[in-house]
C-alpha cells in the first residue's frame, strides 16, 4: 500500500456497475465483499477495490478521512 493508491481511493469514482460514479472510498461492504468472493478486476480498479475492502472489512476506513478534500 502508497500513499498514492490511498489518494485514489477518495478521488477516483467507480467506473461501471451499480455503483457507477460513486468514489470507491465511498462504496458499501457488501458490493466490496462480494467483489472478494467472486474476484476484483484486472489492473488499477481490481488493485483499489481490494484495498478497500481490506480497509473496510478490518474497519480502518476512517483512516482516508484526512485525504478528502
Amino acid at each position: 500500500m502508497n500513499p498514492e493508491e490511498l489518494q485514489r481511493l477518495v478521488t477516483l469514482a467507480m467506473p461501471y456497475g451499480k455503483y457507477k460514479g460513486r468514489l470507491i472510498a465511498d462504496l458499501p461492504g457488501q458490493y466490496l465483499n462480494w467483489f472478494a468472493r467472486n474476484g476484483f478486476p484486472p489492473g488499477e480498479i481490481g488493485r483499489l477495490l481490494a484495498l478497500m475492502q481490506e480497509l473496510d472489512h478490518n474497519g480502518l476506513s476512517s483512516l482516508l478521512a484526512p485525504l478528502r478534500r
